[in-house]
């Protein structure tokens, strides 16, 4: 009985020869590096040439980060894509690729790097204590960055953050990344909090504010609403007591008549005019 390596070189032998010289060979462009926001921003041509294949070639398209780019395709081995005004979110691994009639596909790969730039993040998150929050950021550019999140404790100091504690959790997806925090603390989780986005070609980092309410904060409008109406009472109390005199006679006590010398003036009178009659 054959062994099986024997079994493995019989089979190989009733192959069909394949000579590599028949095999595609494709020609592309170097890797390009984008410099953003630099006021020259020349156009970027990424080029491909098929030299060599082993079918009857069928037509040419280019793909972006595994997805084809629309209206790329044509029957030319020679091929190119232009980027006109490049910016980061044109960043990725671009791929020419050539189909044939009679075989598998063939392409060759193309980089064109730049440094992160960050497009969307929470500027600001406003929650109460015990409750969880939840901030993000993503950004552009390629490769896709090493993420960190830091959080300042004072001036000019931060302190980073991990998975290590139980109340923070961080997950990264390419261009992605999320801060969770569980059961929020009044006394040290607010504050600034900063994600870091870092590749091969730069970095780049935004904030967000977290801020952390008291379970008491639904009532400060109906405190601050009483205090007013107990500082009004206590006006109006004081003025009326400023208004009233001093003594008051009491209504029950009857009030004399004043007496006067009147009287006793006319009689002096009336005796004075007999005399001198």
């Amino acid at each position: 009985m054959p062994s099986y390596a024997g079994m493995l070189a019989l089979l190989l032998a009733t192959l069909p020869y394949v000579s590599s010289q028949n095999e595609p060979r494709i020609n592309a462009s170097d890797q390009e590096i984008l410099q953003p926001k630099s006021g020259q921003e020349l156009p970027i041509t990424l080029q491909c040439n098929l030299t060599n294949s082993h079918s009857t070639h069928r037509d040419t398209f280019w793909m972006k980060n595994g997805q084809e780019i629309a209206n790329t395709r044509t029957e030319r081995k020679h091929t190119e894509f232009k980027l006109s005004k490049p910016r980061t979110d044109d960043s990725g691994e671009y791929m020419c690729v050539y189909t044939f009639k009679s075989a598998p596909n063939a392409n060759a790969s193309i980089e064109v790097k730049a440094a992160p730039e960050i497009i969307g993040h929470k500027r600001s998150e406003n929650k109460k204590e015990g409750e969880n929050a939840t901030l993000y950021c993503k950004s552009v550019g390629y490769p896709h960055p090493m993420w960190m999140w830091r959080k300042k404790v004072g001036r000019g100091s931060y302190i980073d953050i991990d998975n290590s504690t139980g109340r923070f959790f961080i997950i990264n997806k390419d261009n992605f990344t999320e801060l969770s925090i569980i059961g929020l603390d009044i006394g040290t989780d607010p504050g600034e909090y900063v994600c870091n986005a870092s590749n091969i070609i730069g970095s780049k980092e935004s904030m967000t504010i977290l801020r952390v309410r008291s379970h008491l904060a639904p009532l400060w409008p109906f405190l601050g609403v009483l205090a007013e109406i107990i500082i009004l009472v206590v006006i109006i109390v004081v003025y009326e007591k400023r208004k009233r005199p001093d003594e008051v006679p009491d209504d029950d006590e009857p009030v004399a008549p004043v007496k006067t010398n009147s009287t006793n003036n006319h009689k002096d009178k009336n005796v004075r005019q007999r005399n001198t009659n």
